[in-house]
């Protein structure tokens, strides 16, 4: 191991000492004991073989050795700062790397882009759509929205968004729109229902919250993802399931209707991150996200 440089620790608690003039201010500073700075200083001592402080009365005096020491490392902490700082703020200023899914993307995502430039104009989002669970490493992003059931990674820094609803949507262009609207979530058991491979068990388990029993349920047309699944629904070509806020908008529009309401799941929208320090950015995004979830 390189004997260049002494331990930076002993360093840091000897240059605040010097700066300060004084152990127990230094002490406070790096938020250690007096006893702590005292160690790490007689440490750096007898690694250098020199004194760096003298006794003068009841305090402390920098020796020769002492002021040499303070006024490089000053010199070399101070540059450590501001570099430091440029990083933090570079980081600050480049994209943040956002990954969600396709459906999420295209039907939630990019109709609230504007409103979240004008309400969070310091953030910029590099958004990265998968079908694909992201790793647990998170691999190419910086954080992701998902929509999904926990538990989660243990590598992953997690803020939980809202719960998942789900309810089934028609279009007022269905064939059975008028019949249908005045039904009894039953007489779903009857119409060949609209389904995607990529969320399986959102009909089976919107059928448990109802009370229906799944097999009951007929299925018809499957659709790869679920994008492609509310595109057909709205077009009034079955009915469909889908979390409320990805039909938000629909709803709000009249292109589509959910007769028989939403309900909750076990899964989760959430904004995940890997365990890295922290990031002002990704907090201010999980508040927004939250309050735009909640409006939903």
């Amino acid at each position: 191991m390189s004997r260049d440089l002494p331990s930076l620790n002993a360093l840091r608690a000897f240059e605040s000492a010097a700066r300060l003039e004084n152990l127990s201010r230094a002490a406070e500073e790096l938020h250690v004991t007096h006893g702590a700075v005292s160690r790490q200083i007689r440490a750096l001592e007898a690694e250098l073989g020199v004194a760096l402080f003298e006794r003068q009365g009841r305090g402390l005096a920098l020796t020769p050795a002492g002021r040499r020491l303070r006024d490089g490392a000053a010199t070399a902490f101070a540059q450590l700062r501001k570099t430091c700082g440029e990083l933090r703020r570079d980081a600050a200023q480049a994209p943040l790397v956002l990954g969600c899914s396709g459906s999420v993307l295209a039907r939630w995502m990019i109709p609230r882009l504007e409103r979240l430039g004008r309400e969070l104009p310091g953030l910029t989002l590099h958004l990265s759509a998968s079908e694909e669970p992201p790793g647990a490493g998170l691999p190419g992003l910086d954080a992701a929205l998902l929509l999904a059931e926990p538990p989660w990674p243990a590598a992953w820094r997690v803020h939980e968004l809202a719960a998942e609803r789900i309810g089934p949507v028609l279009s007022p262009r269905h064939p059975h729109y008028a019949r249908l609207c005045k039904a009894g979530a039953r007489a779903l058991c009857d119409e060949p229902l609209l389904h995607t491979a990529s969320r399986p068990q959102a009909w089976p388990a919107w059928a448990r919250a109802m009370r229906i029993a799944p097999g009951r349920l007929r299925y018809g047309q499957a659709f790869e993802h679920l994008y492609y699944l509310l595109e057909a629904a709205v077009a009034g070509l079955g009915v469909a399931i889908a979390p409320q806020p990805l039909v938000a908008d629909d709803l709000a529009a009249g292109r589509l209707v959910a007769p028989w309401g939403f309900r909750p799941t076990k899964a989760r929208w959430v904004l995940c991150a890997p365990r890295r320090p922290a990031d002002d950015r990704l907090d201010a995004l999980a508040g927004w996200l939250r309050s735009e979830l909640a409006d939903a």
